[in-house]
């Protein structure tokens, strides 16, 4: 499958205008329906959202990315099976949510103590290779499908006035004036430093009647042409080094800890009453106490309290690894 991949640095998302970077991928349309994307004229457009800077990143790599998802399906899986994360723990949204964080936290407790019982090193794998010179001279080249960064507009000429930022790009790549008229590029020209201008105007028959006309152009009323909007595009620099992933062996670790916790080998141990405690006739229980569905908080802490005479419980954990215990804090013999 051969995808065509369209960078764009910086557009406003949603109705709050979040700033984002956005990677759109297009392919031909197969017999069957895609599952992923949107499908328009045997064209199917995919949309990533990234804040990946794009001198580190390039939309390949953010696509690439996105594709080596697949190693971490049998992570996931995995902790739908430990944990079952996706079960009814309350009937509130709420809860639902509690529940996920619990168990996400348990998830990487587990991770940790596994790296605490074998403390391997961090694996590095090469996910991008280097560029190599020919391809970093031609990716930082002035060439048409140059990657540009941001687009850079001139500052308010005259206060009051209005300056290329107050000039919205919209989604076909035009720009929206103040009056909600369209600018179109009718100009794209290369500068000396390799950069590139476009050049937005708009139409004589919308500027004309425009009632913001005064604060939008130079000499107001009298000017006879159409507003224009200059926007500079830097080439942006690609670096050269290559891109590494790190990660641990994480399912081995925890994995590790699960059999450890299994075969563990633990003794509680009770001591004497520090005193003697008199014996309390208990207390006739109503049918809605004996049923606990009407106990309050308080009368349930109350109900499950240890009383301050009651004898110490020692629980020894057998055959954990010095290390493992330092970390968890335990007292070693």
């Amino acid at each position: 499958m051969v995808r065509a991949l369209y960078d764009c640095p910086d557009l406003p998302l949603g109705p709050e205008g979040m700033r984002c970077r956005v990677v759109v991928v297009t392919h031909q349309a197969s017999a069957t329906k895609s599952r992923i994307g949107v499908t328009r004229s045997g064209v199917v457009y995919e949309l990533f959202l990234t804040n990946l800077p794009q001198n580190a990143f390039t939309a390949a790599d953010v696509v690439a990315l996105y594709l080596h998802r697949g190693a971490f399906e049998n992570a996931l899986a995995d902790e739908d099976q430990e944990q079952d994360p996706d079960r009814w723990a309350s009937h509130a949204a709420m809860g639902q949510e509690c529940w996920q964080i619990v168990s996400q936290w348990v998830w990487n407790l587990r991770l940790e103590l596994g790296q605490q019982l074998a403390p391997d090193p961090v694996r590095t794998t090469e996910f991008a290779p280097a560029l190599s010179p020919a391809q970093e001279e031609t990716a930082n080249s002035p060439s048409p499908s140059q990657r540009y960064g941001p687009a850079v507009v001139a500052l308010p000429w005259k206060q009051g006035r209005f300056s290329g930022r107050d000039f919205a790009l919209q989604p076909d790549g035009t720009l929206c004036c103040q009056a909600g008229q369209s600018l179109v590029a009718h100009e794209r020209r290369r500068e000396a430093d390799g950069s590139l201008r476009v050049v937005y105007a708009a139409s004589i028959r919308s500027c004309r009647p425009c009632p913001l006309r005064e604060q939008c152009q130079w000499q107001g009323s009298a000017t006879a042409k159409p507003r224009q909007v200059s926007v500079l595009l830097h080439p942006l620099i690609i670096g050269s080094e290559p891109i590494f992933w790190r990660d641990w062996s994480c399912r081995s670790h925890r994995r590790a800890c699960i059999q450890l916790l299994r075969h563990q080998c633990v003794k509680v141990e009770v001591e004497p009453p520090i005193s003697a405690s008199l014996a309390v006739k208990p207390a006739t229980l109503s049918r809605a106490q004996r049923a606990h569905y009407r106990l309050s908080w308080t009368e349930r802490l109350a109900r499950n309290a240890r009383p301050p005479t009651a004898s110490q419980v020692m629980i020894r954990l057998c055959g954990v690894p010095a290390g493992f215990a330092t970390s968890l804090g335990l007292m070693t013999p």
